[in-house]
């Protein structure tokens, strides 16, 4: 299931300009500081708009960014572009999209593209680094996400629900099961994801995967709404008890303080609600039930 807000191809007004190859200063860089050099990139560098994402519900605008010889894509969402909400503070998206790649970052899986809060043709925004997806061979099974005839899911797959499909059907909504996406189920967990979406899901060419679009995340009250419900209820595995351990401590400092700048003292609280709790059941989380726990349509 692809990203629709992350393909350029049919879905791009205006110049979508080149996608960045391997061995040119176009693209993520790899190696040693990568992640502080793009941030610096995105930070700094010149802003181009080459186009407009029109699928998005927010304004989602593709450019290019530019620092002393260096190139990168990138997307860009101005704070003036961003749709009220009824559930969030108007204007607090591209802070939500930041502090989901601080709390990222601070779990070392580096489960989120680096991201900025920074000026820009239209005024403040979130800023991210553009990430190719891996290409599909056509009639290739689905990799993350599918949805299934079966009563059960299969090998390597997780059930999440059985849903309707149109004309009296139904279909069974599988993942897999898969150390990636049980990741990124936890940070979801911890950041209190209210849309993580099978397009919210980006599978890059050197095997990693992403999640991306974290703008109505971090709200103090349960909104968590995910396709990835398949370990509900199941035990953490250690790495990622270990990972809770070291956000306890990040949140009492430095990571904290940093939070403290983009989101709510109630919302920044609830954080580390959130992980005591998951440390303290040592399971994933479940639906609640005071909340619609699914997104649909899943893309």
């Amino acid at each position: 299931m692809p990203a629709p807000e992350r393909v350029p191809a049919g879905g791009l007004t205006g110049d979508a300009g080149p996608s960045g190859a391997a061995g040119d200063t176009t693209g993520p860089p790899a190696g040693p500081g990568a992640a502080g050099d793009a941030m610096e990139l995105l930070t700094r560098g010149e802003l181009t708009v080459r186009g407009r994402l029109r699928d998005a519900s927010n304004a989602v605008l593709y450019c290019e960014v530019a620092l002393d010889g260096r190139t990168a894509e990138c997307v860009y969402k101005p704070v003036a572009g961003e749709r009220p909400l009824w559930d969030f503070p108007d204007g607090t998206l591209a802070e939500r999209e930041v502090a989901a790649y601080l709390v990222s970052e601070a779990t070392g899986w580096g489960l989120v593209p680096p991201t900025v809060l920074r000026d820009g043709p239209y005024g403040e925004g979130m800023c991210q680094l553009w990430i190719d997806e891996a290409d599909e061979k056509p009639g290739q099974e689905p990799e993350l996400l599918a949805l299934v005839e079966e009563d059960e899911p299969g090998e390597g797959w997780k059930a999440v629900v059985r849903a309707e499909v149109g004309g009296g059907r139904t279909a069974l909504l599988v993942h897999a099961d898969d150390p990636r996406l049980r990741r990124i189920a936890l940070l979801d967990a911890v950041i209190n994801n209210a849309d993580r979406k099978g397009g919210h899901l980006l599978s890059a060419p050197d095997g990693r995967l992403y999640g991306i679009d974290h703008g109505i995340a971090f709200h103090a009250e349960d909104k968590l709404r995910t396709l990835l419900w398949g370990w509900a209820d199941e035990p953490l595995p250690e790495d990622a008890v270990e990972v809770l351990r070291h956000l306890t401590s990040a949140l009492e400092g430095e990571l904290g303080g940093r939070l403290a700048e983009l989101l709510t003292e109630a919302e920044v609280a609830a954080v580390g609600t959130r992980v005591a709790d998951l440390l303290r059941t040592g399971r994933y989380p479940r639906p609640s039930g005071q909340w619609p726990a699914i997104p649909w349509p899943p893309v």
